[in-house]
C-alpha cells in the first residue's frame, strides 16, 4: 500500500529550543492514529509544526502528502493540498457568521474564484444534517459564545466540508464532559464514514474517545519523538498503568519534557 502521509525524522525548535527530536510516522490511506503522551510532551508542537504556525522551526526531516513535500508550502497551500488541523482551542470570531465563514474556507482550498451559492448551501445542510446540527447554528457568529462542544462541532463541519486527505485532530475531547465527548466522536466517525481514505491523526491525552473512535495504531511521545507503537491494546494499557513502565522499560527520562 502507498502510503498517504509520512514523517521522517522531523527535527522543531521553538526560539531556539528543539522540541521535536525525530519524529517518525506513516498513516495509510483510511488509517486512524491515534497519538497520546503527557503534557509537554511535543504533541501540539508536531500538530502546529505540520500545518506551518511560523513560531514552529522545522530544522531537518520530511513531511510528505500523497508524496509531495508538505514543508515547502505555505499553510493555506498545505491545506489545498488536503491537510486539515482541527485546533485544541478554536478561536471566537466575531462578526463572522459560521457559514459565510466555511463558504470562505470551501473557496479557498478548492481553489476556486466563486462558488455557486445554492450548491453550497445544499451541501452545508446535508452536512450539518448529516451531523445531527441545528440549521441555524450556521448564522451564529463563529465559536463566539460556543459552548466547548459546539466548537468542537463546528471543526468537525468544517472537517466535512474541507473534505481533506489528511486530519490532524489536536484534542478534540479536551474540556468537554462524558456525553460532548461521545458527541464528537460520532461526528468525527460519521465524516470518516463518507470519506472512507482520509487518514486521521488524532491527539489525546486520554482513552474516554479512543472508546468511540477506534484507532488502527497508537503512539507514545515523549521527549519529543515517537517511543512506543501498538494496536488498541496500547491504549488500555496506558489507562490501568500509565506511561511509567513504558518510559522506564526505554530508559527515557521524561521528568523535563518538551513543550
Amino acid at each position: 500500500m502507498t502510503a498517504l502521509f509520512e514523517i521522517d525524522n522531523l527535527h522543531v525548535s521553538v526560539e531556539g529550543r528543539e522540541i521535536l527530536r525525530g519524529v517518525n510516522l506513516t498513516v495509510n490511506p483510511g488509517e486512524v492514529h491515534a497519538l497520546m503522551g503527557r503534557n509537554g510532551s511535543g504533541k501540539s508542537t508536531l500538530a502546529n509544526a505540520l500545518m506551518g504556525h511560523p513560531k514552529y522551526l522545522v530544522t531537518s526531516g520530511s513531511v510528505k502528502l500523497a508524496g509531495e513535500d508538505v514543508l515547502a508550502l505555505t499553510p493555506d497551500a498545505r491545506a489545498r493540498l488536503g491537510l486539515f488541523l482541527a485546533f485544541q482551542n478554536p478561536i471566537a470570531i466575531p462578526g463572522v457568521g459560521t457559514g459565510n465563514f466555511l463558504r470562505a474556507a470551501v473557496k479557498a482550498v478548492r481553489g476556486t474564484e466563486t462558488i455557486n451559492a445554492v450548491a453550497f448551501r445544499k451541501e452545508l445542510t446535508e452536512r450539518m444534517n448529516t451531523l445531527q446540527m441545528d440549521p441555524a447554528f450556521a448564522t451564529r457568529a463563529l465559536n463566539e459564545g460556543f459552548s466547548g462542544g459546539e466548537k468542537k462541532r463546528a471543526e468537525m463541519l468544517q472537517l466535512a466540508m474541507l473534505k481533506p486527505r489528511m486530519a490532524i485532530l489536536d484534542e478534540p475531547d479536551s474540556g468537554l464532559d462524558i456525553d460532548a465527548v461521545r458527541i464528537v466522536s460520532d461526528s468525527i466517525n460519521l465524516v470518516h464514514q463518507q470519506q472512507s481514505e482520509m487518514g486521521i491523526l488524532l491527539i489525546t491525552h486520554y482513552q474516554r474517545i479512543l472508546n468511540y473512535v477506534q484507532p488502527d495504531i497508537v503512539h507514545v511521545m515523549a521527549r519529543g519523538r515517537i517511543v512506543e507503537s501498538g494496536g488498541a491494546e496500547l491504549v488500555q494499557q496506558l489507562e490501568s498503568a500509565g506511561y511509567d513502565p513504558i518510559l522506564r522499560r526505554l530508559g527515557i527520562d521524561d521528568s523535563e519534557e518538551a513543550a
